[in-house]
């Protein structure tokens, strides 16, 4: 496992190993003492999977305001997204820049975003399943989140005319928010 910071301060890129053989192949995706000796969170409460059926799929950019904001571990079991995350933190010299990373079923690699950040991702494939570990449970009355298409944070999309729910679509503007995020 080989741990390796992004360009938005606390965002890494995690890069597994794989062991093949002719039976086919392990993986260890997770390890605690070496997120520890990172400095990561190593408190999982929950953990999510979704399936996107089809590909040009956006889901985001979500976060849980404080106190049930999250830090989320991503990979991708199956197919290929973008996944894109902004830096909410009001004290952070990279607030409101965005990050991005190919996650896919082939590259074994995961992202690990700490709290303050809003999160989402484009299917680059059909029939996505992304896997997720969260440090705080969901909590309906904390959800926020930026819209996709936001001028002002100007993230490179693959695609012009996503899918995406009547929820996202709805979302409000970063010069609309005000965040609650510290560094």
């Amino acid at each position: 496992m080989n741990i390796k910071p992004l360009k938005l301060k606390g965002t890494y890129e995690i890069n597994l190993k794989s062991h093949q053989d002719e039976r086919g192949y392990f993986m260890r995706i997770y390890d605690e003492d070496i997120f520890r000796e990172q400095g990561l969170t190593t408190a999982w409460v929950q953990e999510n999977q979704s399936l996107s059926k089809k590909q040009g799929i956006i889901r985001g950019l979500h976060f849980q305001k404080p106190p049930h904001d999250e830090t989320k571990l991503v990979r991708v079991i199956q197919g290929k997204i973008l996944d894109v995350f902004v830096d909410l933190r009001k004290n952070s010299e990279t607030y409101g820049q965005w990050d991005s990373i190919e996650l896919s079923e082939h590259n074994q690699t995961m992202v690990y975003i700490p709290k303050g950040f809003a999160h989402g991702f484009c299917t680059l494939t059909p029939n996505v399943i992304v896997y997720y570990k969260v440090d705080s449970p969901y909590h309906p009355e904390a959800e926020g989140g930026l819209i996709w298409n936001d001028e002002s944070i100007s993230i490179q999309w693959p695609f012009a005319n996503p899918f995406l729910s009547d929820k996202d679509s709805q979302l409000r503007t970063f010069k609309e928010f005000v965040s609650p995020f510290i560094l």
